[in-house]
């Protein structure tokens, strides 16, 4: 809780208000108030309705669905809070979208990850707060400092306290390219580690060609950044299954849930997916996955990282 001095302003858009609010209660610092709204025409209409002269100005706004709206509404709140002579301007973006376009995998593909970057740098962004970016090498597309928390202590902490950990538990990275992620879950979890060997023959379709470790009679634990359409997820359940794993379960930070991800996880094999707040998640949503979806909280890490920017403290503790 931050308990000195009065330089700081939270404002959220309307992408994720209720992680913003759960937010400001743990700092005990109530959200400033802003008109966040469009115009006839569709165009983003922002209204800072308070001072933030000289202020510390924390914009809490994950780019989810409709991202793009998402991404003009934090974009304008940042040119707003320049405009009025803040102090110092915070993107708080606890889901980065854009993020999987990071690379030209393809002849003439966009990297619209540094583009985004590029855009929030030029509307005055002084610093950049964020969880688990899809590539932790995207921090390198900014040119400000860039914080990247990770949700893995948050889920690692709900699993031990349900007693998944040990021998009979095997972490799953579902591809090559999230090993590290698992690694580190795995090792908090005191588990090991098998891989999914898969491959993409086009946009969110994955095909499982192999598994790498041992996983036979074991509870498995799928561990990704994201869950967008359940592709991933689903069929890694299939394949661990199919070679002998006990049940599934599957868990990760960022609940994208995009077409109908929700039912299509609520006919699958996999017992639970627990998924943190970055992204909100409607009731209904929960509901049509068959209550499969365990949501868990990422408002104490993001104000423990919000106090110690604003008192320029060090952030190394938070990884603990």
């Amino acid at each position: 809780m931050i308990t000195h001095g009065t330089n700081i302003k939270l404002f959220t858009g309307n992408a994720n208000p209720e992680l913003a609010g759960e937010i400001s209660e743990e700092l005990n610092r109530p959200l400033g108030k802003a008109l966040v709204t469009k115009f006839s025409d569709g165009e983003t209409r922002i209204e800072l309705q308070e001072t933030v002269r000289g202020y510390d100005v924390f914009l809490i706004q994950p780019l989810c669905n409709p991202v793009n709206d998402s991404l003009m509404e934090l974009l304008i709140m940042i040119d707003a809070s320049k405009r009025s002579s803040a102090g110092r301007i915070t993107a708080v973006i606890p889901y980065y979208g854009y993020a999987r376009q990071d690379r030209v995998a393809r002849a003439r593909d966009p990297i619209a990850a540094k583009l985004v970057a590029d855009l929030l740098t030029a509307a005055g962004a002084d610093r950049i707060l964020t969880m688990d970016l899809h590539a932790p090498q995207i921090q390198g597309f900014f040119d400000i400092p860039v914080d990247h928390m990770i949700g893995v202590p948050v889920i690692a902490a709900h699993y031990l306290a349900r007693q998944f950990s040990g021998e009979d538990l095997v972490v799953i990275s579902p591809d090559l390219g999230s090993v590290t992620r698992a690694r580190n879950f795995a090792n908090r979890l005191n588990a090991p580690l098998a891989i999914i060997d898969k491959r993409r023959p086009k946009a969110n379709m994955a095909e499982v060609v192999n598994i790498i470790g041992d996983i036979k009679g074991k509870r498995a634990l799928l561990c990704d950044d994201l869950l967008d359409t359940g592709g991933t997820f689903i069929r890694g359940a299939e394949a661990l299954l199919g070679r002998g794993a006990r049940e599934v379960y599957a868990c990760c930070t960022h609940g994208v849930l995009s077409g109908d991800c929700a039912a299509r996880l609520r006919e699958s094999e996999i017992k639970e997916v627990v998924i943190t707040n970055t992204i909100p998640i409607s009731e209904e949503t929960a509901k049509e996955s068959g209550n499969k979806i365990r949501t868990l909280t990422v408002a104490p890490i993001f104000a423990k990282a919000i106090e110690r920017i604003y008192e320029d403290l060090p952030m190394s503790i938070l990884f603990d």
